[in-house]
């Protein structure tokens, strides 16, 4: 570690176990985690809400729990098995300072990283390659097996912390990681093309108004499903086409008309997704808040030759991308409210709500 003066206690939020709102702690007495071998301590300027942060704070990700997020998301399921409550299907260990997303300046760093890193501001990546192998879908999750950006202060891998150079503010900055990289894998693992017809669910949320951007950065003519309230946010974003969620999607577009669907909902009207895939179309999916349980006729997926896509881990190059993208000012940031991070329970409750268009963001106290 280098001589760069830090404090040694700081502020951050604790999440002490699976349930509700009551499980988010606000401290001000944290330790200040140092950095090991391979690692940087980064001052935290913002860091990102996502729907990662409530759905691992409520044990979503357990099979014990098969309703949509918001039925438990304010206080938790009861049907949640602690052995399998984090998203990679292993107990969490707690507490644990969640926050995906982290935007900040490396103010130290550990052994084995070039003192030269002290001074750059980073974004973390949130979905990163496990540090025991490099092998292909083994990932872990900021803020899920370790601890994120809801502090002042965060340690992460040096490799995993991305300088960035840019004229947008933190909180800008803190709305990409999770929701941006997200976005931009499934269309990476869906190759989606320009030209092609792409259905994007849940688009004013972050990772929908994220793929609305980046599927139109792809040159693809975007349709977006979203709350009628929302249509113009989502058009300006380029959407070329905006369907209110809960209409027909068969009666709207037409069976067999879009090649790829960018799914973040399930939920009841998920058959229609396959319903309007072209035959070789390809679905591509990352959430499932309305429901995790959906009706597949099999048939459907073989007679149309329909390519499914699970996507969670990330090669290193979409992040890679994604700082240049943001570098080169070709996506923007769409962030709808800033809260100070000792307002975490109002900004998830907010969150939940669903009423807004984009990101929510905290903001830990200013270091003395």
């Amino acid at each position: 570690m280098n001589d760069t003066p830090v404090p040694k206690f700081m502020t951050g939020v604790q999440l002490t176990g699976h349930g509700g709102l009551d499980k988010l702690q606000y401290r001000q007495d944290l330790a200040v985690p140092q950095p090991g071998a391979g690692e940087v301590l980064i001052r935290v300027g913002a860091a990102g809400i996502n729907n990662t942060d409530i759905n691992t704070r409520i044990g979503w990700y357990s099979k014990g729990v098969s309703g949509a997020t918001d039925q438990g998301a304010a206080q938790g399921f009861d049907t949640v098995r602690d052995d399998d409550g984090g998203w990679a299907g292993v107990p969490l260990e707690f507490p644990r300072i969640q926050g995906a997303d982290c935007c900040g300046e490396i103010v130290a760093v550990g052994s084995q990283v070039d003192a030269a890193r002290v001074g750059q501001r980073v974004l973390v990546r949130t979905m990163q390659s496990a540090p025991d192998t490099q092998e292909d879908y083994q990932c872990v999750t900021y803020g899920s097996e370790f601890d994120g950006g809801f502090a002042q202060y965060a340690i992460a891998r040096s490799s995993e912390a991305f300088a960035v150079n840019s004229d947008l503010g933190d909180i800008e900055l803190a709305s990409f990681p999770c929701a941006y990289s997200t976005a931009e894998g499934m269309l990476e693992r869906a190759q989606l093309q320009a030209g092609e017809r792409v259905l994007i669910t849940g688009a004013s949320g972050g990772v929908g108004s994220a793929a609305v951007q980046l599927a139109r950065r792809r040159g693809a003519y975007v349709i977006a499903v979203c709350g009628a309230q929302k249509r113009d946010d989502v058009l300006a974003l380029g959407a070329d086409e905006v369907i209110a969620r809960g209409d027909n999607l068969v009666t709207a577009l037409g069976a067999d008309s879009v090649d790829v669907v960018v799914d973040l909902v399930a939920g009841p009207q998920w058959p229609q997704l396959c319903d309007v895939l072209r035959r070789g179309g390809r679905y591509a999916v990352s959430g499932a808040i309305a429901g995790p349980l959906v009706e597949l006729d099999v048939r459907t997926l073989y007679l149309k030759d329909l390519t499914f896509l699970g996507c969670t881990w990330q090669p290193k190059k979409v992040f890679e991308n994604l700082i240049g993208y943001i570098e080169r000012g070709e996506i923007r940031p769409l962030v709808a409210k800033s809260y100070p991070l000792e307002q975490i329970v109002a900004a998830q409750e907010a969150f939940m709500a669903k009423t807004f268009t984009g990101k929510l963001v905290l903001v830990p106290p200013a270091v003395d």
